[in-house]
């Protein structure tokens, strides 16, 4: 049999303690992002087809398929010709719904109805948090989430992840 001793250093103890460290601050944020990632496409799966949505019940079904929750009632209701041809005003607005995967420019010219809703669960704000649907021929074609006080802001339908 064969004996071999090791005489360990306090600094050679430090890094060995460090790297471990490092190690498990490393793994811990990898699962952490892959838990994201997981409630990210669980929510995506749970969303609602944007065809036949043609009552209230469907349209506040398709919000809470993004994980809001609404009124239950439409707090507007607006008819709006969209423009013949999009200026550049609308290039910011345009391009969020492209992200969310509306194409908006192919209904040009087209008359369609906004429904606005109250937002109840808005991370961290309670109040004049607001959720449009753009439908055409009880089609979802478009939509946003936005507050119009203060500075205000307007994101695309998608729930925040939060962390945990």
């Amino acid at each position: 049999m064969i004996i071999v001793a090791k005489k360990l250093r306090p600094r050679r103890l430090i890094a060995v303690l460090f790297l471990f460290v490092l190690a498990f601050g490393v793994l811990g944020t990898g699962l952490g992002l892959i838990q994201d990632i997981q409630k990210a496409e669980a929510v995506a799966s749970l969303q609602a087809d944007p065809r036949d949505i043609d009552s209230n019940e469907d349209r506040v079904s398709y919000l809470e398929s993004y994980g809001w929750i609404v009124s239950d009632e439409a707090a507007a209701v607006e008819d709006i010709r969209l423009p013949d041809t999009f200026d550049a005003s609308y290039d910011e607005y345009l391009a969020l719904q492209r992200e969310q995967g509306f194409d908006l420019e192919q209904y040009s010219g087209k008359t369609i109805q906004r429904y606005t809703y109250q937002v109840i669960n808005y991370p961290g704000l309670q109040e004049n948090i607001w959720a449009c649907l753009l439908l055409y021929k009880d089609e979802v074609i478009g939509g946003e989430v936005y507050c119009n006080q203060g500075d205000g802001f307007m994101q695309g339908l998608a729930y925040p992840i939060q962390q945990e």
